[in-house]
C-alpha cells in the first residue's frame, strides 16, 4: 500500500503561482510513474502532467509552458509548479502513483486550487 498526501493548494489570483507537493509513504516511490490530475465541478477528472521514474514528462496541452512537474526520489515527493494560473485551472488536484507494470495504482485525497480575483 502506498499513501499519498497532497499539499500546497489554495486561493490565488489570475496570473499567480502555486506549487503543489505530493509526499508518498514508501521508499519504493522511486519506481512509480507519478501524475497530477484535476477535476473541476461537473467535469471529468483529467491528466495534467506525469513523470516517469526516469524523468520523462508529459503535459496536457492546456498547461504546457505554464506547469512543471518534477520529482525528488530521495524525499519520496513529486511537485507541480503552476505559473500564470487562469480561472479555468480551478479544480481539485489529485496525485496518482502507478506501478510500471500497471499492477497497482494509488490516489491521494486531493487539494483544492482556486484561481479567482
Amino acid at each position: 500500500q502506498v499513501q499519498l498526501v497532497e499539499s500546497g493548494g489554495g486561493l490565488v489570483q489570475p496570473g499567480g503561482s502555486l506549487r503543489l507537493s505530493c509526499a508518498a509513504s514508501r521508499s519504493i516511490f522511486s519506481i512509480y510513474t507519478m501524475g497530477w490530475y484535476r477535476q473541476a465541478p461537473g467535469k471529468q477528472r483529467e491528466l495534467v502532467a506525469a513523470i516517469t521514474r526516469g524523468g520523462t514528462t508529459n503535459y496536457a496541452d492546456s498547461v504546457k509552458g505554464r506547469f512543471t512537474i518534477s520529482r525528488d526520489n530521495a524525499k519520496n515527493t513529486v511537485y507541480l509548479q503552476m505559473n500564470s494560473l487562469k480561472p479555468e485551472d480551478t479544480a481539485v488536484y489529485y496525485c496518482k502513483a502507478v506501478h510500471p507494470s500497471g499492477s497497482a495504482d494509488y490516489w491521494g485525497q486531493g487539494t483544492q486550487v482556486t484561481v479567482s480575483s
